[in-house]
């Protein structure tokens, strides 16, 4: 219904944001749920809100996707510093050899493309994300997107020309 509505519109804006819910203060949600934030339990909701730019009205949900991150493992016990360093390290180069499709941070790019596929061809659709978003794979896709733009806030350094 949303991507209806915003088919009457030339441009329209998609803020992305990520939310955690905790459920970590409610007994009976302990199970089932993954670690959030600092030290939280329960789920994590990242959505794509359709925004009117000319008064910044609100028209609707285009995207939402919700899941929960596995347990940690408990540290073994007795684990010296050093080998607690060796066994994050190791958990660090894992985590980045994962294809790009697993990892958190896809859902940027999920939300780009199935907004793509949603929202009527005339209508430009300008996704705005927070520093979360900053990642090359963003700008990858957005160049391959025929009606897609976005705004993010910088978290690295980058430059368009090779002079400074």
């Amino acid at each position: 219904m949303t991507a209806e509505t915003v088919a009457e519109y030339d441009v329209v804006l998609c803020v992305g944001d990520t939310t955690f819910l905790d459920y970590g203060s409610i007994e009976a949600k302990k199970e089932g749920y993954g670690p959030i934030g600092k030290g939280g339990n329960g789920l994590i909701l990242h959505s794509a809100l359709a925004i009117e730019p000319q008064k910044g009205q609100s028209i609707g949900l285009l995207w939402q996707k919700l899941w929960n991150r596995d347990p940690k493992q408990k540290p073994p016990k007795e684990e010296t510093p050093t080998q607690k360093k060796k066994r994050l390290a190791a958990a660090r180069k894992e985590a980045r050899n994962r294809p790009f499709e697993q990892k958190e941070s896809y859902r940027w790019v999920e939300a780009l493309t199935t907004v793509e596929n949603l929202v009527s061809k005339h209508t430009q659709v300008i996704h705005v994300f927070d520093r979360e978003g900053d990642i090359t794979e963003v700008f990858d896709k957005v160049r391959q997107l025929q009606h897609i733009g976005v705004i993010v806030r910088a978290a690295h350094n980058r430059s368009l020309e090779t002079e400074q």
